[in-house]
């Protein structure tokens, strides 16, 4: 006998707005009015169903999670009682199967074709199936029963998710709502990653809609407490973690079992340029997730809804978090604001660059903005592309840069254009694929339907916002997703003989943080290795990445997590074959919701509806149905065929046992001495200048803000080498005469000859980008080299970089084990070798280099030594004049370590940040990029990136 079982997958267009604090069981009682609280809950209690055991066991398989909830429920009242299961899961989530046991009754779970009226009209209800809108809601699933009086039941339900990366982490969270103070509640999240689980952090239970992996602020250290209970277990590549409270835990948290998420958040260890591939039983899937690369210009069109129905707080706080917005904004950007009611109010009649005079501009536009009037949707959007449109065919815009729409607003289209269909057909005409329009939607009103297909049509995502949310912090936290375009037109390539049914592999853009999938068959199972390759666009720059990835297929030994066993005793498919069935399921939805054409709709309802009952997944166009088993006799655990307290564990334990190894230990750093020029800046950061043949050595301090990036060397035009050094700032040392301390946290090195290289080096990690991709860590030594170049790592010591054998570069680390806090991991620049650059070579140290000086004025005493001075006697200061170029530079004599306080050099100091030493100004020293080779003081102008 087949049951169907009522059940709701409760969204905003579903039946209202969620309760999630709503009781069970909260009917009204004859209670009289001086009854204690405590006895009225009590009483309320002992009508109420009650729960015994709440656990969730969730198993993260290289990015892919399979979640099992058990609840055990007790009805201790003298009649039957109607108990409603409730638990909230991911909207991205797909249900795999669902179970009862009902006394001595067991109801298993079956997926089943629904049928077509059914289907269509389940579309409705479930509004968030495909994996681009990227809305960081839930879906409540429930299911109601009549529990037997003194009877026992117990629920299971399954569901799976890709976990999408989002702001360089990935995010698993879990409902931990009962409702009540349960007896027995675990939560247990194991993590297995093959290459690597990094940045492991549980944070504090959050409530949904506020989770920091949206947010736009910054998380505070209270933040990232993990809960009360919370126990985590790590290696290299497997982590398990586990939240068990006590009843009395749990009521300090909220007394109504109501407790929030728990959330873990992670990201993994990338090495290959091309990617991480992994493959396993004839399928395979591929994260290709670069970083570290400079950005991709934006030409961006911040759209505001201004309509009556955004007065007070939703305006106020959009306005704010524009404010925000416009601040972060690139100096390569462009941007334009458009306010929309029943008029269109456009800031300029065309996008302009990122100034200050600029950006104030518009924060003033914004601020006058006032709500009147309807919503015309469908003209705001034509004005915002056809800014953007301008600017690609008249402007000299940068070539690879990314145009881009944010658009928000709370309602329907009212004014204007209102037909649904005619909108999205104008937007998809007027955009062609070259404007990406991400939405944001406020509060129940707004035609979300709408905002999605707009979206998904045009390469870009969307966010919902709640009534009673922070839309200023959301905004924020959405436009941080899109903030940082790295690569644009991105196309993945396999053999098409040897891969077959691969997802999606064409991309408009990538964003620094997130991560591209790609999973599909092998046509081949003894497959020996698989050749991908990648291309794409960056700033100037067309990427083209090759590889011969090496196919190592492996054998799971036993069931995926998560899934019922079909009838028949047939072994479940590998998680990669979940994955990949996940994805072309919510490819394939997207492609459904896009489509206009009733052919076609029903091909890919007819596809979707396969696919889905053969891999039993829960979708719009499926049906969770409860078949009646015989009676039942044995444990929960039996029934369910997999424990829902502990949870599957023998493919992690299979795949950690048999096929994962330890990564080597590292190697005891060593620190090398190094001898070469004392030329050099170093520590906070102290410049020093050697002149060799005249004996005298010249030092002065630059005292910077954090963020600048000094122009170190600049001799673009004729040797084609670019030194460029970013500061980090910290706090000045107590009783200091200094405000703030400014160290150097990177140094970018670019080669424009005899081909184009890039390098970039911080204290944890050099990238040189030159043809090939390589990430060096610093604490291991290796040397690399191609076309001239070469680097060589001294693990936690230093870099040498040596340009076609002329010109020599030294980087100094500097780590501390425990830092004060006017203390940060920093790097020192030294020039060994200068022999390769011209005499035009310029920059705060390179304008010295081809230079002479000599002390004019002499102090009394000095002789015939002018670069040994005496020491001077105690309160006295040893004073002269130094004559460099064009420059009279009044110095005193002092000393200054250098090496890592290995050596002390005696040198003459120019005063005041060096203004009478160097040419120009500070400000002339300041690039606009780390990788600028743009040259100042009217001397030979070179083309920058």
């Amino acid at each position: 006998m087949l049951l169907l079982l009522g059940l709701c997958l409760a969204l905003p267009l579903c039946a209202g707005s969620l309760e999630e604090a709503r009781g069970w069981g909260d009917t009204p009682e004859q209670v009289g009015l001086r009854v204690p609280r405590q006895l009225r809950l009590l009483q309320r209690l002992k009508t109420k169903p009650l729960m015994a055991e709440f656990s969730v066991k969730s198993t993260i398989i290289s990015r892919y999670a399979f979640t099992t909830v058990s609840c055990r429920m007790l009805n201790r009242a003298s009649e039957d009682q109607e108990f409603e299961f409730q638990m909230q899961i991911p909207a991205a989530a797909f249900i795999t199967n669902f179970t009862m046991l009902i006394g001595d009754k067991v109801y298993q779970g079956e997926i089943t074709a629904r049928e077509k009226k059914t289907g269509d009209k389940g579309t409705a209800k479930r509004n968030k199936t495909t994996e681009d809108n990227g809305e960081k809601g839930t879906e409540t699933f429930r299911a109601s029963v009549v529990l037997p009086s003194k009877d026992k039941a117990a629920f299971l339900l399954s569901y799976e998710e890709l976990l999408q990366r989002r702001l360089g982490k990935y995010e698993h969270a879990v409902s931990v709502r009962p409702q009540q103070l349960v007896g027995r509640l675990t939560v247990e999240v194991d993590v297995l990653e093959p290459s690597g689980i990094s940045a492991l952090e549980v944070p504090r239970l959050q409530n949904s809609g506020h989770r920091g992996g949206g947010g736009g602020g910054a998380r505070g250290d209270d933040d990232l407490e993990p809960p009360p209970s919370t126990v985590i277990n790590q290696n290299e590549t497997f982590a398990k973690i586990t939240f068990k409270p006590s009843v009395v835990q749990q009521a300090k948290i909220a007394q109504n079992g109501i407790l929030g998420d728990f959330i873990v958040r992670y990201d993994v260890n990338r090495d290959q340029s091309i990617g991480d591939i992994q493959v396993l039983d004839g399928y395979f899937v591929h994260y290709f997730a670069p970083k570290d690369l400079p950005p991709l210009p934006k030409n961006v069109v911040f759209v505001l809804d201004s309509s009556a129905s955004m007065v007070g707080t939703k305006l106020r706080q959009t306005k704010d978090a524009l404010f925000t917005i416009l601040h972060d904004l690139r100096p390569q950007d462009r941007f334009n604001i458009i306010g929309f009611s029943n008029r269109i109010k456009v800031w300029k009649d065309h996008l302009v660059s990122v100034t200050p005079n600029n950006i104030r501009d518009g924060k003033v536009y914004i601020h006058h903005m006032s709500p009147t009037g309807g919503t015309d949707i469908n003209g705001a959007l034509q004005r915002a592309i056809m800014l953007l449109n301008d600017l690609v065919a008249h402007n000299d815009v940068e070539a690879r840069s990314v145009s881009l729409i944010v658009f928000l607003t709370d309602g329907k289209p009212t004014v204007g254009e209102t037909h649904t269909p005619q909108i999205l057909n104008n937007t998809r005409e007027a955009a062609r694929g070259q404007v990406c329009i991400f939405t944001v939607g406020i509060g129940d009103d707004v035609d979300f339907k709408l905002l999605e297909k707009l979206s998904l049509e045009n390469c870009g995502l969307t966010r919902r916002v709640q009534e009673d949310e922070d839309a200023g912090s959301q905004l924020i936290g959405f436009y941080d997703e899109i903030r940082t375009p790295l690569l644009s037109d991105i196309r993945v390539d396999y053999p098409p003989s040897l891969v077959e049914h691969a997802t999606r592999t064409l991309f408009p853009n990538y964003f620094n943080g997130s991560e591209i999938v790609i999973a599909g068959k092998l046509a081949d199972k003894g497959l020996g290795q698989l050749h991908v390759q990648v291309t794409a666009s960056n700033s100037k720059k067309f990427v083209l990445l090759k590889k011969d990835v090496p196919v190592e297929p492996r054998e799971v030994e036993s069931d995926v997590p998560g899934s019922s066993k079909p009838e028949g005793g047939g072994q479940d498919p590998n998680h990669l074959e979940r994955l990949w069935s996940y994805l072309t399921l919510k490819e394939l939805l997207s492609a459904w919701l896009q489509s206009d054409g009733e052919q076609d709709r029903e091909r890919l309802r007819q596809k979707v509806q396969a696919l889905a009952v053969d891999h039993r997944f829960l979708t719009p166009f499926t049906a969770l149905k409860l078949r009646k088993s015989a009676p039942q006799t044995a444990t929960l655990e039996d029934a369910y065929g997999v424990s829902a307290a502990t949870g599957p564990e023998t493919v992690t334990q299979s795949l950690r046992g048999a096929h994962l190894q330890p990564g080597p230990a590292l190697k005891k750093p060593y620190d090398p001495r190094i001898r070469i020029s004392k030329t050099s800046a170093d520590g906070d950061p102290h410049f020093v200048v050697d002149f060799p043949l005249s004996k005298l050595t010249i030092c002065f301090n630059i005292d910077g803000q954090p963020g600048d990036i000094l122009r170190l060397v600049s001799d673009h035009a004729d040797s084609g080498v670019t030194v460029n050094g970013e500061l980090i700032g910290a706090p000045a040392p107590p009783n200091g005469h200094k405000k703030q301390r400014t160290y150097f946290r990177t140094i970018t090195i670019l080669v424009n000859k005899p081909e184009r290289s890039y390098l970039e080096i911080t204290p944890n990690r050099v990238i040189l980008d030159g043809g090939d991709r390589l990430v060096l860590p610093c604490n291991q030594s290796t040397v690399v080299g191609s076309r001239g170049l070469e680097v060589s790592v001294s693990a936690n010591a230093n870099v040498t970089v040596t340009i076609q054998g002329t010109v020599a570069f030294v980087i100094l680390i500097h780590l501390y084990k425990k830092p004060a806090p006017y203390q940060r991991n920093h790097l020192g620049f030294y020039i060994a070798n200068s022999k390769g650059l011209s005499s035009s070579c310029h920059g705060l140290l390179g304008q010295f280099l081809n230079r002479e000086a000599r002390l004019t004025e002499e102090p009394a005493g000095l002789g015939k030594s002018p670069a040994n001075p005496p020491s001077p006697k105690a309160g006295e200061l040893s004073q002269a004049v130094l004559k460099v170029k064009d420059h009279q530079v009044p110095v005193v004599w002092k000393q200054r370590k250098i090496y890592n306080g290995e050596e002390q050099v005696d040198c003459w100091f120019a005063r005041n940040n060096a203004a009478d030493l160097i040419d120009g100004e500070y400000k002339d020293y300041l690039a606009a990029h780390p990788f600028d080779s743009e040259m100042a003081f009217g001397l030979r102008p070179s083309r920058g990136l």
